[in-house]
């Protein structure tokens, strides 16, 4: 096995090759508004780590947000075009999965994970202390987020951004490809379909739709 993982819903890109026992290769960096330009040459970069190639490749993981529409488009695409290019085997894992499976070690109970949805808000989910998705993904304001589960622990970049409301973020902020691949080699994540989860409509609608 040689798993490619990625994630592009939120402004990290991060890279990650996977042998089936091990993470052998990582890449990446902050994206923002470049995930486009910052993708291939991370993916390029953690197979050259790994000395691999596409052609080694057996599987593609892909976090499939949610998150805001460029960002997360760019790494589905991919993972989409990959898989059907390679006759890859192809996992979607939500990215808010992603960022529990890593945080969980370090909680004591239910938790929250929350990204940075913009326009005031948060993505959101609650998990239990094991880092399984109990509710969610959700988006909401902050403060509805608050009122909604007061006490918890908030974990992801959405808690830093709004930190005067949910605390500061009490793990990591962004997800990791790391993580992803290992949580989709030990089968502790939901598979999802290669759809990109924005929980948003857009915001260019026909005039007649108005």
């Amino acid at each position: 096995m040689l798993l490619l993982a990625f994630d592009t819903a939120t402004p990290a890109v991060t890279v990650a090759v996977h042998d089936g026992t091990a993470v052998i290769a990582t890449a990446g960096g902050e994206g923002a508004t470049a995930h486009g330009e910052q993708l291939a040459p991370a993916i390029r970069e953690a197979l050259s780590a790994a000395g691999a190639t596409p052609a080694d490749l057996t599987d593609v993981a892909v976090g499939v947000g949610p998150g805001p529409f460029t960002g997360l488009r760019v790494g589905v695409v991919t993972a989409l075009t990959l898989g059907a290019t390679l006759g890859l085997r192809t996992h979607g894992v939500c990215t808010l999965d992603v960022l529990a499976v890593e945080a969980a070690p370090a909680q004591s109970g239910e938790f929250l994970v929350a990204t940075d949805a913009r326009r005031r808000e948060v993505y959101w989910g609650r998990y239990g202390a094991s880092g399984v998705r109990l509710e969610g993904p959700a988006v909401d304001a902050p403060t509805t987020l608050v009122e909604r589960h007061p006490g918890l622990a908030v974990v992801g970049r959405g808690a830093d951004v709004h930190a005067a409301v949910l605390g500061g973020s009490t793990g990591p902020v962004d997800p990791a490809a790391a993580a992803l691949a290992g949580a989709v080699v030990a089968g502790v994540v939901e598979i999802l379909p290669l759809e990109p989860l924005y929980l948003r409509r857009p915001d260019a609608v026909p005039l007649d739709q108005r």
